[in-house]
């Protein structure tokens, strides 16, 4: 068997596409997309995101010590590719994009509506990797939409169509 040896970027793939929405110390909102994100703990339920340093929502999440993490559809595709591509520092990109958003019921952050999940988080701690701070989050609540709930309470995500 031959086998290619080199070093790239990202070597799992797919990762996961979420957009972490967040909120400043002065009630300013953002959300930018995010390829570094997973569980990291199920016993409290945690998960991580990696943000790196010069991004304009890293300061607010670094400050404010939450966020939520949204998952898109792929019908979202040309507002995740949006807030994936363009800074909040050189315009509102909620606003252009009119993106509905509404404040989470457990952290002082924002979800965004139109994703079907929204899993609200405070930061319990972070490590930086090198090239990106992981910050980890304690699950304070998830928002589901009805349809993709099931009985017992779990989300199905067959019915979903994520990015």
């Amino acid at each position: 068997m031959n086998k290619k040896q080199f070093v790239t970027k990202s070597s799992l793939q797919p990762a996961p596409k979420v957009l972490v929405s967040c909120r400043d110390k002065d009630g300013k909102d953002n959300a930018l997309a995010v390829g570094y994100c997973g569980n990291c703990s199920y016993d409290p339920p945690m998960v991580m995101v990696g943000i790196v340093p010069s991004r304009h929502s890293y300061q607010m999440v670094k400050d404010t010590k939450c966020f939520v993490v949204n998952l898109p559809t792929k019908d979202y595709q040309k507002e995740f590719d949006y807030l994936g591509s363009v800074s909040a520092r050189d315009e509102d990109k909620l606003a252009k994009m009119n993106i509905k958003t509404a404040d989470a019921s457990k952290v002082n952050a924002p979800i965004l509506v139109d994703c079907p999940v929204n899993i609200e988080c405070t930061v319990v701690d972070s490590i930086m990797t090198g090239s990106h701070e992981m910050f980890i989050g304690k699950i304070e609540n998830i928002n589901a939409d009805e349809n993709i709930v099931n009985e017992d309470g779990s989300i199905d995500y067959s019915k979903l169509d994520l990015i």
